[in-house]
Parts: structure tokens; sequence; C-alpha cells
């Protein structure tokens, strides 16, 4: 039965590092076309509770992508800088989908199995029953 819960934790872990994945890939979809926005990413890492425990995954801190922005020449627009450029974000929304659909297959598979450890833990406690 510990194999079991240590299974549901570790699936469990593995959905609320893809939801953040999941949550950080909207936030930059929907500041895409906001001047200055950089692009937020997120690591994961593996983290034990204690000895003994079942490895699980936690994610690190948010970081900034600190590559270039895009720039189109727009001088007579009032957020372009001294030389007529405007600076957007560094957003590239082809990545965000296909990151935003990875962390949802990743979230599907974690939860999956997540379900099919709960039914083995309700099918041993039925044979127990017995």
């Amino acid at each position: 039965m510990d194999d079991l819960m240590k299974t549901l934790a570790t699936s469990a872990s593995g959905m609320r590092a893809q939801a953040t994945r999941v949550r950080l890939g909207a936030e930059n979809i929907a500041n895409a076309d906001t001047p200055g926005y950089r692009r937020k990413t997120v690591s994961f890492e593996e983290a034990f509770v204690r000895a003994g425990d079942a490895p699980t995954v936690a994610t690190g801190p948010v970081m900034l992508d600190q590559s270039e922005f895009q720039s189109s020449f727009a001088p007579d627009d009032p957020l372009a800088d001294k030389n007529g450029y405007i600076h957007g974000s560094n957003v590239d929304l082809m990545v965000e989908i296909a990151d935003s659909r990875e962390a949802n297959r990743s979230y599907e598979a974690n939860l999956r199995m997540f379900d099919q450890a709960r039914q083995m833990a309700s099918s041993l406690i039925g044979l127990l029953r017995r």
C-alpha cells in the first residue's frame, strides 16, 4: 500500500508542476502584444520531503526570458523611443502554443497515472474486505 501512496504523491506533484507551466504559458500568450513584456519560464526540480519518500517534482523559481524584444519602426506611435522604434514582447506564440500543448499532455499523463493508482488501491481494499 505504501508504494501506491508514493505513486499518488509523485503523479500529484507532476500535475501541480504542469499546471504551473500551463498557467505561465497562458500568461505569456495573453501578454504577447504587451510592449516590454518578458516571457516567463519555470524549471522543474526533483524534491524529496524526507528519506524514503517517493521522488516528486517541484517547480523552481519563475524566470524571465532575457532574449531581445521584437522591434518595429513606428515613429508616430506614442510608445516609440527616440529613434522611432516600438519594443514589443519577446513572446513567440508558436513556441508558447507548443509548450502549452506539451504541458497539457504531461498533465493528462500524470492524471491517468494517478487514476490508475487510485483504482488499484480501491481494488486492493475490495479484495481485503472479502
